[in-house]
């Protein structure tokens, strides 16, 4: 695992209030969500760099390239030919990026070489670290073969040489994309640090039948699903996934852990579960686990880390880090001379200005208004950007702890001035918001955004493929990204959520070990770059967001970094106690029967206190 190599960005002042940088303003976190076409302002620098990347992709490319440039050379040159280690090492590269299982024979007859000279070769490779052999059953007479990290580094070395001398040779024009000025006799001036494909474990997971896995229906677990055949190579054994919705797995989370044993090895639990599920002892502490398999978690968002904590005790590795932002259109912004909304009331002047449901059928905002969970996030989300959070948290030097909460920490906050703006400010949000918003939760304010029926939305990062990532979409290319708006008294955040990976306590004892590496290696930064190249836009990991590849992919992810290392990304406004469920619940069924009508703000807040209130007592916490 890679380190993070700027530990002092963490600890540089983050811009006050305004993120988005400008004509004027270059400094701050980056914004442009341009896919085509040469990136602006801060995206610039990192632009010239994108060469030194290589995908996974483009690396296999370069393998058909190299197989066919020897094919040629030796069909139109009358040179003699020798043994040549080239078809060997490419046929197991091939195989490794497609996840296809290499045996020695298997090897041996696609090389165009003698049984005895391919066979001499391969063990040459061996002894070299070239290949490792790793057993395909108990007794060890069987193997597979597999690419190495020393060899899987070299391909990517040789890709970039080739590359650069192809360029210079040819006196071709490979622009600001290319990598003609990083590489100059030998020498790689890039400041980027590419990530290499993950290799495959030394020996296959040591458990019986199919590594099982629970998972959320996202883009990140649909990723993991494409790359299922990659994943099954790297570890030497069969990966049975169930994705389902967050509901539902949270319920079937929940019903795994009332039984005797658990029907999955891995569940992704979204990180404000964690403080129920550790408190219920249905999940498995891997504080132990991870000093003893030296495992560098500095690499990780810390705050997503931070919500895979409870009591102390490490519950899980994040897969995922998913803030929630406000996005807007950039273009219908300018054609009506509207600056970026930093503040509740530009906000609601910018969704005004623009809202014309019926002339052109562009509603202002789209947001979760949806009962119950849906809108009780939004009023989290929003009640901490007016300064408050749910909780009467402890204040710290970067906001409040959500960490350590105990006795009055503990309770709910639903009679402040702050959530009462928080109140009014949705009830002005209906005027501007689409039709049938009402019901409108994760998915289908993404998709209103991003099919053009609205021009601003918030929207966690998870969903921003449908926009980010999809050509068809009227946003595509002309989206900006902010934290949430503030209030009088609130500071620039934009609340954290994702997924973290985490052990059911009641797995079988002889299972643990492994699946514990499976975790490991499931979000290491070379497999969360994987997720990245097939549809995913989320990392928790720096040095992901830093790999010059990954950064081609889309400008989001360097936002998301940027917020990370300036202290933007916060999770106190939905802390991870175990009763969090419950409360957005509650707060979300009482405003929706305020927007419906049913409730005044009054009785709908007061309802709220009494009944978040009344969880807390019976739980004992004050």
């Amino acid at each position: 695992m890679r380190r993070n190599t700027e530990p002092s960005d963490h600890k540089r002042t983050p811009p006050l209030g305004i993120v988005t940088p400008t004509a004027k303003q270059p400094s701050g976190l980056p914004t442009k969500a341009k896919i085509k076409g040469k990136p602006e302002g801060p995206y610039e620098t990192a632009d010239r760099n994108f060469a030194v990347g290589v995908s996974s992709h483009e690396l296999a490319r370069f393998i058909d390239f190299v197989e066919q440039y020897e094919q040629e050379t030796e069909q139109a040159l009358s040179i003699k030919t020798g043994y040549s280690e080239t078809r060997l090492l490419a046929t197991l590269m091939r195989n490794h990026l497609n996840g296809k299982l290499t045996t020695s024979s298997s090897l041996i007859s696609s090389s165009g070489l003698t049984y005895g000279t391919a066979l001499r070769g391969i063990n040459s490779l061996i002894e070299r670290d070239l290949i490792v052999k790793r057993p395909r059953t108990a007794t060890g007479k069987s193997f597979s073969l597999h690419p190495t990290a020393k060899q899987l580094e070299e391909w990517q070395e040789w890709f970039r040489r080739v590359k650069s001398l192809l360029g210079s040779t040819l006196s071709i024009d490979q622009g600001q994309h290319s990598g003609g000025t990083d590489y100059y006799f030998g020498s790689s001036y890039a400041s980027g640090s590419v990530l290499a494909p993950p290799a495959i474990m030394d020996s296959k997971l040591a458990i019986s039948r199919d590594l099982r896995v629970l998972v959320h229906a996202d883009p990140t677990f649909m990723a993991m699903h494409v790359l299922k055949k990659q994943l099954e190579n790297q570890f030497g054994v069969g990966i049975k996934s169930r994705a389902l919705s967050i509901d539902r797995l949270r319920d079937e989370i929940l019903t795994n852990a009332a039984l005797p044993k658990s029907r999955y090895d891995i569940i992704a639990c979204d990180l404000p579960w964690f403080g129920e599920l550790a408190a219920a002892g249905h999940l498995l502490p891997v504080d132990n686990m991870i000093s003893q398999s030296n495992l560098d978690v500095s690499d990780f968002h810390p705050q997503a880390l931070a919500c895979a904590r409870y009591s102390g005790q490490q519950y899980g590795l994040p897969v995922q880090t998913t803030p929630e932002l406000l996005v807007y259109r950039r273009d219908v912004f300018e054609a009506n001379g509207i600056s970026p909304p930093h503040t509740i009331t530009e906000t609601l002047n910018a969704a005004r200005k623009i809202h014309s449901p019926f002339s052109g059928d562009m509603a202002g905002i789209a947001w979760n208004a949806a009962r119950g969970t849906p809108l009780g996030h939004s009023f989290l989300f929003v009640m901490a950007a007016f300064g408050q959070p749910v909780l009467n948290l402890k204040k710290t030097d970067f906001g409040f702890d959500g960490e350590n909460v105990e006795g009055e920490n503990f309770r709910p906050m639903f009679n402040t001035v702050q959530a009462r703006s928080t109140a009014e400010y949705f009830l002005e949000l209906l005027q501007y918001s689409p039709r049938g918003i009402l019901n409108m939760s994760w998915y289908e304010r993404a998709r209103c955004f991003a099919d053009g029926k609205a021009a601003i939305a918030y929207c966690a990062t998870l969903l921003a493929p449908l926009f980010e990532l999809n050509d068809q979409s009227p946003a595509y290319g002309n989206v900006d990204y902010l934290p949430h708006p503030t209030g009088l008294k609130g500071r620039t955040i934009a609340p954290l959520g994702g997924y973290a990976l985490a052990i059911p306590s009641n797995i079988a004892p002889e299972r643990i070990d492994p699946v514990w590496n499976a975790v490991a290696s499931l979000t290491s930064a070379q497999t969360v770059k994987l997720y990245i190249e097939n549809g995913s836009l989320v990392s928790p990991r720096f040095s992901v967001c830093q790999d010059p590849e990954v950064k081609k992919i889309s400008p989001l992810i360097g936002v998301v970094d940027e917020m990370a290392r300036f202290g933007v990304l916060q999770m106190w406004p939905r802390p991870p106690v175990p009763e969090i469920t419950d409360i957005i619940a509650i707060v979300g069924e009482e405003m929706h029967d305020m927007l419906q009508g049913m409730k005044s703000v009054d009785q709908a807040l007061t309802n709220s206190q009494n009944r978040a209130d009344k969880l807390m007592r019976s739980h004992g916490h004050y």
